[in-house]
């Protein structure tokens, strides 16, 4: 199933933060928590599932949020958005030193905060699969490949959705579109068959054929020309059709 993004607010002007809250839950986000310290930040961090920050440079703490920003960066897979009422060239370099996601300057608008957030979840996705493949070890690159370890972000609409990797039934190329299919919606991506393939884990997506990539848990049944997923018909080819045979033999 599909989830909302699930943000973390870390700012220590009460009436600001609360201004904050009131323009992501209206766009359609989840507030995990909204936090005025690093230590109230860092708690939540370990305890629940958070999918971006949102983090004053300036907190009412001795740690500040660049700070809290390495901490992320450090220990956390996760995209944070420096928000800021300070500009200035040594603030902008101090920050610059934890590699943000984004840096939002008050006051903005409902809008500039939301393209922020889309721009920053959009660029880590990417990054998290080409940044540095070179240099990783094999584990680093498993977990850069599978986005956010367990699943992906998909557009739809003005959001992106974190869908579970098991909830994805099968994939279908359609022009330059490819159809995303879970087990009870439909989401339209922009990417190239082949491209979106490896983002998806390699013990459990396959390229059944040249428009098609499905998650073998959800195959229900398989004949000579074809295999069935929640009573979706869909071609194989005839490598995938043996290698599926000899899966089920083994």
């Amino acid at each position: 199933m599909e989830q909302p993004i699930r943000i973390l607010i870390v700012e220590d002007n009460v009436i600001i933060a609360d201004d904050m809250q009131s323009m992501l839950e209206e766009i359609g986000y989840e507030i995990v928590d909204n936090v005025i310290v690093y230590e109230q930040a860092e708690e939540v961090l370990k305890t629940q599932e958070v999918d971006l920050v949102l983090i004053d440079i300036i907190l009412a703490s001795e740690k500040t949020g660049i700070d809290l920003g390495k901490h992320i960066r450090e220990n956390y897979n996760i995209p944070f958005i420096f928000v800021t009422s300070n500009s200035d060239r040594a603030t902008v370099e101090n920050a610059k030193t934890v590699k943000p996601n984004g840096y939002l300057v008050k006051p903005f608008e409902q809008q500039d905060l939301y393209t922020s957030i889309e721009i920053a979840l959009s660029n880590f996705s990417h990054n998290a699969r080409s940044t540095g493949r070179d240099e990783m070890e094999e584990e680093d690159i498993a977990v850069s490949n599978s986005v956010l370890k367990d699943s992906i972000f998909v557009k739809k609409q003005h959001l992106y959705y974190r869908i579970q990797f098991g909830d994805i039934q099968f994939i279908k190329a359609d022009n330059v579109y490819l159809e995303v299919n879970t087990i009870d919606k439909k989401f339209l991506v922009r990417s190239p068959l082949k491209d979106y393939l490896e983002k998806l884990p390699k013990n459990k997506f396959y390229r059944a054929h040249k428009s098609y990539i499905v998650n073998v848990d959800h195959i229900d049944a398989i004949n000579s020309k074809d295999i069935l997923i929640n009573n979706t018909l869909i071609p194989i080819s005839k490598e995938f059709k043996e290698f599926i045979i000899s899966a089920m033999n083994s």
